[in-house]
């Protein structure tokens, strides 16, 4: 359909939202612009004077730019087309953009010859409620790996997924996940900005339809959609699990060789050993919010390791046996908070720099992953501490982009510092210091919930 007579225009912000206006389809074309100073703006509207964020210089505008070619069609109504703009100043692309970091990442790696393949995994829970009083989708008949009405009473899932196969979103594979509510939606394999971008389209329109779908009568299900990686304590969290291969000029998968240990070439290995090398460092971009540390527990099969298994889920990073020419490595470090575009960038820039700094690759973990494990390095404990983490790991750093990571890092301490005065005795600075079952804080659900 080409008929639109409005277009939504959305590009991620520092925080992962997908922020935007609506512009008349006629004068779509020329783009627009917003307040640049929206870098700086956290959760609660505050503002602070980071870098790339112009707070104390006027304020000035980004602009946004796309190509009409790439609009489709949205799922608000049959009226409106949707697409992702790209921002730039003074003729210059924003260097602070996460979508700016994915191009050069993948440019980075065009430049070693090789193009990269991405599929992203997704986890969420319904829930009801509302926002202050969240609880899980009642689906007392849902199971692991369930489908159906017994993991989808209400058919919110199926509605969602018919959306997103409309507005061009490519899915692979529904099911319900561990817990009650939880649900996995993983969407297609394809070029890496493509990926991200799906990912980024597909959070919101999961959070729109959900909380606007209606029964057969057209009543408000009461329900909503939460991608937040620990919204409730006691049960799974959710998570982005980021899987890439890179293709050859031959277009061949070049991470796999027949002939090398477990199927891996020698650059699945380089690669495997930059996402080890680099876990502290990548960990506060993967996991960016102060909820998230309530899930990179020890046990909780996530990225909390730097290590690496053969189809073993306790492992940070993860490849299938006997995958052949589908080989591919998972990483699972991933919140299901974070930014997608920055995520996908730092688990590419990672794996490169451990390509060109001729890393060696570590033993694959063989041990049961609760009680022994192959490795003591391991996911910080907040949020502060894996920003302290990243600080230090210059490199990677250098790779995602200073200016955008030195942002990053300014906003961050300011919603830890938000976190420590606001949250008060239910602020936690060390998870691995308490049960994990203690209840949200009013402060995370009243910053997080409303957003992801």
């Amino acid at each position: 359909m080409t008929d639109w007579d409005r277009i939504r225009v959305l590009w991620p912000d520092h925080l992962g939202l997908a922020r935007g206006k609506y512009l008349p389809a006629r004068l779509a074309h020329k783009g627009t612009s917003h307040c640049v100073t929206v870098f700086g703006l956290g959760y609660d509207r505050s503002m602070a004077p980071a870098p790339g964020a112009y707070l104390l210089d006027g304020l000035p505008d980004t602009q946004i730019s796309f190509d009409t070619a790439d609009i489709r069609q949205g799922w608000d109504d049959d009226a409106t087309g949707v697409v992702i703009g790209d921002l730039s100043m003074q003729g210059e692309a924003l260097p602070e953009s996460p979508r700016e970091a994915l191009r050069r990442a993948v440019a980075d790696w065009e430049a070693l010859g090789y193009t990269p393949k991405v599929g992203i995994e997704l986890e969420a829970y319904v829930f009801s409620g509302g926002l202050g009083n969240p609880r899980p989708y009642e689906t007392p008949r849902s199971m692991v790996y369930g489908t159906g009405v017994g993991s989808d009473p209400a058919g919110v899932i199926t509605k969602l997924v018919r959306t997103a196969e409309a507005s061009g979103i490519a899915m692979e594979s529904v099911n319900a996940e561990y817990d009650e509510g939880q649900f996995e939606l993983t969407l297609e394999y394809g070029d890496a900005m493509w990926a991200a971008d799906n990912a980024f389209l597909f959070r919101l329109l999961a959070r729109e339809t959900v909380l606007t779908a209606t029964d057969a009568a057209g009543r408000p299900l009461g329900l909503d959609l939460t991608f937040l990686g620990k919204p409730f304590p006691g049960v799974s969290g959710t998570g982005v699990h980021v899987n890439f291969s890179l293709v050859d000029a031959r277009d061949h998968n070049a991470m796999s060789d027949s002939e090398g240990a477990h199927g891996m070439s020698d650059l699945a290995r380089g690669c495997m050993a930059g996402l080890i090398e680099h876990h502290l460092g990548m960990t506060a971009l993967a996991a960016p919010t102060v909820n998230a540390y309530r899930r990179l527990r020890h046990g909780d099969l996530n990225g909390y390791w730097a290590n690496w298994g053969v189809e073993h889920r306790c492992a940070g990073n993860r490849v299938p046996r006997g995958a052949g020419s589908h080989m591919r490595i998972e990483s699972r470090i991933g919140d299901g908070a974070a930014n997608v575009h920055t995520l996908v960038a730092t688990v590419l820039q990672a794996a490169r720099l451990g390509v060109v700094d001729g890393l060696d690759c570590p033993d694959p973990m063989t041990t049961d992953g609760f009680d022994e494990i192959n490795t003591d390095i391991h996911c910080a404990h907040s949020l502060s501490a894996a920003l302290d983490d990243m600080e230090a790991d210059e490199a990677l750093c250098e790779a995602v982009g200073s200016e955008l990571c030195a942002n990053f890092v300014f906003n961050k301490r300011a919603e830890w510092d938000r976190y420590t005065a606001g949250a008060g005795d239910e602020a936690v600075d060390d998870w691995d210091a308490v049960s994990g079952t203690e209840p949200l804080s009013q402060w995370e659900l009243k910053q997080y919930l409303p957003y992801h």
